[in-house]
């Protein structure tokens, strides 16, 4: 939902290609923090989803 949300932040329209838009910014973003090492391991993950 918070990529929908960006979306219709921008601007009223909130088309397919707006969407395509942020989705790409966001795996293009998660991609620069895999090569430059800004991830966590899977333990690391399971417990940040289990403090929630």
């Amino acid at each position: 939902m918070e990529v929908m949300q960006n979306i219709k932040n921008r601007n009223n329209n909130g088309t397919l290609d707006d969407a395509m838009a942020v989705i790409l910014s966001k795996l293009d973003d998660a991609i620069d923090d895999v090569e430059n090492g800004r991830v966590i391991s899977e333990e690391e993950l399971w417990a940040e989803i289990d403090a929630i």
